[in-house]
C-alpha cells in the first residue's frame, strides 16, 4: 500500500496490511527473505542500483524486503515518511546520534531515561567529540537555559524508565525548534498504539523493538522513525556502513508482533491499572510510579498525550534494597528479568540492573532509589499477578 492509501486506513488495519508485498507465488503471510545478496539482470543494473540512480535490492546489510515490510508497517503506525530498522535499540540510538552530530555538537538529555543510554551520552560520545547535558525532564526552563549555540538535538523519553514520568512532548518540540534543534523521542513505553510523538512535534522517534512491538520477548532489533529528508540521508548512510541491520528473520517476528500490539497494548494498560491501584493500598509500599494513577504528578498530561497508561509499574518498598531484593526473590509468578513489554509479566531492581551502572549520586538525581522495583505487566490474569504480590509481600518487615 502506497502512503497516499495508508493515510485513510485505522491503525489496527495498517498494523495487519501495510507495507507487505506479495511475491509471485501469492503468499498470505509475509515472507522472509533469508538472502545476503541479490542477483542484478545485468552489469548496467547493478551500476543503476549501487549508485542510487534505480531503486531495488543490494545487499541485506541495508536493503532486504523483509526488513522494508517492517520498516513501512511502522512508519505506517508512527504517521511518519520512513523508518529505518536496527539490530538494536541501542543501536538506533546510536545511528540517529551519529549519523547526524560530529565532533563539537551537543545534546541536552533527560536525566530521566534508561542506563545504557545514560551511558552511552556521558562516557561514550564524549570519546568523539560530542557531550550531552543532563535536565530533569519537566523542566522546561531547564531544558531552555541548558541549550548551547552548538546544541543540535534534544533527547527525551516519556514515559520515563522506570519512573514513568511523562513530559509535555509539544512543549519541549517548541524550545528545541526555536533553537534549531531536533526533537528526538524514545517511544518504547506507549509504542504508536499509545502515542504519536511525531504528531506532537517530534522530528524521530525511536524504538527498542526488543519490547511491545514484539511482545513476546523472542529477538532484539530497533527502529528509528522519521522524515525521509532526515533519515534518508546521514543516519541511513551511517547504517548502510557501520553495518547496524535488522535481520530479516526478527524483522518478520517484529511484523508478526505488530499485528496484535493493538489488542496486546490494551490488556497491558488495564492488568497495570489494576495492578497499580492495588500496590497503592498496600502498607509495604512507599510509593507507586503509574501514570494512570490521579496520584501521579503527571496524570493529567498522560491522559492528554497518551491514550493509555501504559504496561510499566514501578514502585519503592519499605526498607530499601534488602527488602527489595527479598522481595523479588519470593516472587513466584513474575519472571525475574530485566526485560519489559513481554507477554510474561517480569520484575528487576533497577538500582542493580538496568541502571547499575550510574553512580549511586546520580541514581538518586533520577528518583531510583534502593527500595525501587519495576514491574512489566504482562498478560496474565491480573488476580494471579496480585495474589504472587500479595505473598510476595509477607517479606517485607
Amino acid at each position: 500500500m502506497n502512503n497516499e492509501k495508508n493515510q485513510s486506513l485505522g491503525p489496527n488495519t495498517l498494523a495487519v496490511r501495510a507495507g507487505q508485498v506479495r511475491s509471485q507465488e501469492g503468499e498470505h503471510s509475509e515472507l522472509i527473505f533469508a538472502s545476503s545478496s541479490y542477483v542484478f539482470a545485468n552489469a548496467a543494473e547493478a551500476a543503476a542500483r549501487f549508485s542510487g540512480d534505480s531503486p531495488g535490492n543490494i545487499y541485506s546489510r541495508f536493503t532486504n524486503p523483509t526488513v522494508r515490510t517492517f520498516e513501512q508497517r511502522l512508519a505506517a503506525l508512527e504517521q511518519g515518511e520512513r523508518c529505518i530498522g536496527t539490530s538494536s535499540g541501542m543501536s538506533a540510538i546510536l545511528c540517529t546520534l551519529l549519523g547526524l552530530l560530529k565532533v563539537g555538537d551537543h545534546i541536552v538529555s533527560s536525566r530521566s531515561i534508561f542506563g545504557t543510554t545514560v551511558n552511552l551520552l556521558s562516557n561514550i560520545l564524549p570519546k568523539y567529540g560530542i557531550t550531552t547535558t543532563f535536565v530533569e525532564l519537566a523542566d522546561y526552563e531547564g531544558w531552555e537555559k541548558s541549550i548551547k549555540p552548538e546544541t543540535k538535538l534534544l533527547f527525551l523519553e516519556t514515559p520515563s524508565n522506570p519512573l514513568t514520568e511523562i513530559v509535555d512532548i509539544k512543549k519541549v518540540a517548541d524550545i528545541a525548534h526555536n533553537h534549531n534543534a531536533l526533537l528526538v523521542v524514545d517511544n518504547c513505553f506507549c509504542t504508536p498504539c499509545l502515542q504519536l510523538p511525531l504528531k506532537l512535534g517530534a522530528d524521530i522517534v525511536i524504538h527498542s523493538a526488543t519490547k511491545y512491538l514484539d511482545g513476546q520477548g523472542r529477538c532484539v532489533g530497533g527502529a528509528i522513525v522519521g522524515s525521509d529528508a532526515l533519515l534518508g540521508e546521514d543516519i541511513y548512510a551511517f547504517l548502510r556502513t557501520g553495518g547496524a541491520s535488522m535481520s530479516p528473520f526478527n524483522a518478520w517476528v517484529f511484523l508478526k508482533g505488530l499485528e496484535t500490539l493493538s489488542i496486546r497494548m490494551r490488556a497491558h494498560c488495564q492488568n497495570a491499572q489494576q495492578i497499580a491501584e492495588w500496590l497503592e493500598n498496600q502498607k509495604f509500599v512507599e510509593k507507586v510510579y503509574y501514570p494512570g494513577l490521579k496520584s501521579h504528578p503527571q496524570y493529567d498530561l498522560a491522559a492528554e498525550q497518551q491514550s493509555g497508561a501504559g504496561g510499566i509499574v514501578s514502585f519503592e518498598v519499605k526498607g530499601g534494597k534488602e527488602q527489595a531484593w527479598n522481595f523479588i526473590d519470593s516472587i513466584n509468578l513474575f519472571s525475574i528479568t530485566a526485560n519489559l513489554g513481554d507477554t510474561k509479566s517480569t520484575i528487576t531492581h533497577p538500582g542493580t540492573t538496568t541502571h547499575h551502572k550510574l553512580s549511586e549520586e546520580q541514581r538518586l538525581e533520577v528518583g531510583i532509589k534502593p527500595g525501587l522495583i519495576r514491574l512489566s505487566v504482562g498478560l496474565e490474569d491480573a488476580t494471579d499477578l496480585i495474589e504472587d504480590l500479595e505473598q510476595a509481600s509477607s517479606v517485607v518487615t
